[in-house]
């Protein structure tokens, strides 16, 4: 694969992400439900595309895979409260969280510029967070969404932290030791289907559309997106693939007000603006750091 086609595989990869907030406003399924299902045929379609994901996963991806469950269920959650663009903006502050937990973790030390990112992003995360958003139809319980999305911002800080300790331990374990990544996506996927579905009332009827919703978020929203990214990396450098990535949380509140008609308060535009600039400026500065070092 060439480098052109691996960047528009990653570019593909944010797109579908983005779409996850939209889409799941759109069904009339309660968030346990849309969390249990969508995960559950995840799991499938991950089977399908990937043959590393047909190996049971080690002991370790099961612990990482229960972060990522939890990212999974609370970000589904956090979008039936509040707007798509706070369940985005609030679980992309993981970078805090793993700052914070880093030392403890991996005995990985903070620098002082993730320090100084680190306090940036917080005032991003507390003008989000504490914000006056009024509910509207899309967005009924805005202070409860934004707790959920930050709680998911926690839970994929852990999932990522977990996937670094998994990466540098060597306790992956048969086909998926190449790419413990995938592993421990199988894992997620398998325990967020089996608590969503275990919480969520049985409905007393799905409509054709929920059912649709429900399978493309599985199939594409997930699966389809984790296999662009697994391909896009094997060829696109850390910096770059973070970056283009990075169009997930600006395009997110787009579909979001194309589809809903969802709006955005003042809170929101400056705080989410000031995460993403963040996170980009902290991205180039970690690629000069890790080019000097080279």
């Amino acid at each position: 694969m060439h480098e052109k086609s691996a960047r528009w595989l990653l570019v593909a990869a944010a797109l579908l992400f983005s779409t996850g907030g939209a889409a799941i406003k759109w069904t009339s399924l309660a968030g346990w439900q849309v969390a249990g299902g969508r995960s559950a045929v995840a799991v499938v379609a991950l089977l399908l595309f990937l043959r590393e994901a047909r190996r049971w996963p080690g002991a370790m991806q099961w612990l990482v895979g229960a972060a990522q469950a939890g990212a999974l269920v609370l970000f589904a959650l956090a979008n039936k409260s509040t707007t798509s663009a706070n369940s985005i903006f609030l679980q992309s502050t993981a970078p805090i969280w793993i700052v914070l937990a880093a030392p403890f973790i991996l005995g990985e030390r903070a620098r002082w510029r993730d320090l100084a990112f680190l306090l940036v992003m917080a005032a991003g995360l507390l003008v989000v967070f504490l914000g006056d958003e009024p509910a509207q139809a899309t967005a009924p319980d805005p202070a409860t969404g934004n707790l959920l999305a930050c709680l998911s911002g926690v839970a994929w800080a852990g999932a990522v932290l977990g996937l670094r300790k998994l990466a540098t331990s060597g306790d992956a374990r048969g086909a998926t030791a190449a790419n413990p990544a995938i592993g421990a996506l199988v894992a997620g996927n398998l325990l967020a289907a089996a608590l969503g579905l275990a919480m969520a009332e049985v409905p007393r009827s799905v409509s054709i559309p929920d059912v649709a919703v429900v399978l493309y978020l599985g199939v594409f929203q997930i699966g389809l997106a984790y296999l662009c990214v697994v391909r896009g990396l094997a060829r696109v450098g850390a910096l770059e693939a973070s970056l283009l990535l990075l169009l997930e949380p600006v395009l997110n509140p787009v579909f979001a007000f194309m589809v809903h008609g969802e709006r955005l308060s003042d809170a929101t535009w400056l705080g989410g603006g000031v995460l993403l600039v963040a996170m980009v400026c902290k991205a180039i500065v970690d690629a000069r750091g890790a080019a000097r070092s080279d």
